[in-house]
């Protein structure tokens, strides 16, 4: 039998992004949603579950949005009953639109009158159905500041009247990179969650979004420097923990590593490549992270990681868009190339590390290799003490 938590897990921003295009309420649209999924929690488990769970769930919440469209008296009066309503498709698609509701509702979040600071945040909640927890761990922000934010974008959205119409391809580039952020976000809280709390379907969700909006803007380098970097890096997730703890890339068995997703990866990032060397796009942060990854990747080929290479590819990728991640990076790699001393004093003159965990864990491996095991295991003491997962506080345990 479908459990009911597989359907929302698999249809949730599906199913809502079909009825938040109705009228522009996303907030009733999710009321709804959940209505259906209550009914189907009470119903489903007696009646059995219908032949087609997704057109039960909509046609039910639709029903919903109806009954709140009539008079108090009409909903107090008058039962819900999804088999007494018609079940209809949604009107025909224009060819020049976007075959995918859901990036339909990206599109309408990623809208110029949406703050940029809550379009990436809003995708992930209404889209691939994170919590706002989920949302605010990622982005550092307390749960009701973000839970706030995200009502006050819903609530524009539904007042300003902004167009649900479909995006057609003279548009969707200019929201382009907010779209691609959302996607990145989605893979990225589920990359940094740990062993059994990867939640099962949401790296699958984020790399088939991705795939979606290559098919839609082929010629879009940074769409599939995106679909490569998730490949690239989900292909690893069998070898990132052992035993309950944490696995560093370099200690990471390759023979346990995906090897289709590797292969489909590849083919992502060397379309990438090709489109900006013909000049068709341009060079951006997700094909330099994908071939940042590939080179790592490379490894189960060669037995050994080309650090100049990777020191070179992240030089390019601070200039581009430089991120304190990136620039803690940039050091741990150029200690493989030009020594641990000089690494040092490029992480020393980092701003802002005091309490960013990859700074302090970086510069305990540092020191530790200069040789002052005093400070290197002050170092690594700070790195566990701002490390929220454990199969990591074991892995820098080791070093205490």
């Amino acid at each position: 039998m479908i459990e009911v938590e597989y359907v929302v897990r698999t249809s949730y921003g599906r199913l809502l992004a079909l009825l938040a295009s109705a009228d522009g309420d996303i907030a009733a649209a999710e009321d709804a949603l959940s209505d259906a999924f209550e009914r189907a929690l009470r119903t489903w488990p007696n009646d059995g579950v219908p032949a087609n769970p997704d057109g039960w769930l909509l046609t039910t919440a639709r029903n919903r949005r109806r009954d709140a469209w009539k008079s108090a008296a009409y909903r107090m009066s008058v039962s819900l009953n999804p088999a007494e309503h018609t079940r209809t498709h949604l009107d025909s698609i224009d060819p020049d639109a976007l075959p995918d509701k859901r990036l339909q509702l990206m599109a309408v979040c990623a809208h110029p009158d949406i703050d940029r600071a809550v379009r990436t945040p809003l995708m992930l909640d209404v889209i691939l159905g994170y919590t706002a927890a989920d949302i605010a761990r990622a982005f550092a922000l307390p749960s009701s500041t973000l839970a706030a934010r995200l009502g006050r974008a819903k609530k524009r959205i539904r007042d300003a009247g902004l167009s649900f119409e479909l995006p057609d391809r003279t548009v969707l580039p200019e929201r382009i990179d907010a779209i691609l952020a959302a996607v990145y976000g989605a893979f990225a809280i589920d990359w940094h969650s740990t062993g059994s709390e990867v939640r099962d379907g949401l790296t699958g969700e984020a790399l088939h979004l991705a795939e979606t909006v290559c098919d839609l803007l082929p010629d879009d380098a940074e769409a599939h420097g995106l679909a490569a970097l998730i490949c690239l890096s989900s292909a690893r997730l069998p070898s990132r923990y052992s035993g309950g703890m944490f696995v560093p890339l370099s200690e990471q068995d390759f023979r346990l590593w995906d090897r289709h997703l590797l292969a489909r990866g590849e083919v992502h990032l060397r379309h990438a490549h090709a489109l900006v060397a013909t000049g068709v796009s341009a060079l951006g942060r997700f094909q330099l992270e994908a071939t940042i990854s590939a080179v790592h990747c490379a490894r189960r080929h060669s037995g050994s990681t080309d650090w100049s290479t990777l020191r070179e590819l992240y030089s390019v990728l601070q200039e581009l868009a430089p991120t304190l991640g990136g620039a803690v990076a940039l050091a741990v790699v150029t200690a493989e190339t030009d020594g641990a001393d000089v690494a040092s004093t490029m992480l020393d003159a980092l701003d802002g590390t005091d309490r960013f965990q990859p700074a302090w864990a970086a510069r305990a491996h540092l020191l530790a290799r200069l040789g002052d095991t005093e400070k290197s295991r002050a170092a690594y003491e700070k790195a566990i003490s701002l490390t929220p997962d454990a199969p990591t506080r074991r892995y820098l345990e080791r070093f205490v």
